[in-house]
């Protein structure tokens, strides 16, 4: 498959509002159509799109969004985290990242956003940072907030096999932000 697949799929065929709206619908798309490739992604078979940012993107957007599509509620969705987030460390340095758009770059930095590290939490606030990107950055100061307070993603506890904390408990209680919520059809 062609990278260009993959972004045509994401950014054509998906709309804003499915990206992070979790769905049986499009997680069955997602599953039906690149599951293959999420496969040759986890075995670094894709090393070839690194070539361009595009196919940086879509390599990225395979492991760290597919894999969340793939395996909702289950520990497999966040096996991909480490290296995605590689990828888009090493995507910083590339001559051409400074050319994406707004909303391609946001998706080439989330693997920062969703690591359980105050070290990249802290470098993920400052990558997001940016004119018009406001609502984007909300989103990344409530991830650097739970990671500041528990170290790690307190949602996340159950599919992990992770013993929840009492404060973990009680925050989970009260507090809901989006990317909590509970999935729909």
């Amino acid at each position: 498959m062609d990278y260009r697949e993959i972004l045509h799929f994401w950014f054509s065929e998906l709309k804003p509002g499915q990206w992070f709206r979790q769905s049986n619908r499009t997680d069955t798309r997602i599953r039906t159509r690149f599951f293959d490739v999420w496969q040759a992604a986890t075995r670094g078979e894709l090393a070839g799109w690194r070539g361009n940012i595009s196919g940086r993107l879509a390599e990225i957007l395979v492991l760290d969004q597919f894999s969340r599509n793939l395996w909702r509620r289950d520990a497999r969705a966040f096996t991909q985290d480490g290296m995605a987030l590689v990828l888009a460390q090493e995507a910083l340095r590339q001559p051409d990242f400074g050319a994406l758009g707004r909303v391609r770059r946001n998706f080439i930095l989330m693997p920062f956003m969703h690591a359980e590290s105050a070290v990249i939490q802290a470098q993920a606030l400052r990558l997001f940072d940016i004119p018009g990107n406001e609502q984007t950055l909300r989103t990344a100061r409530q991830h650097h907030f739970l990671i500041a307070q528990f170290g790690r993603y307190p949602h996340r506890n159950a599919v992990l096999g992770r013993d929840s904390t009492p404060g973990e408990l009680d925050f989970m209680a009260r507090e809901s932000f989006a990317f909590m919520k509970r999935p729909s059809g």
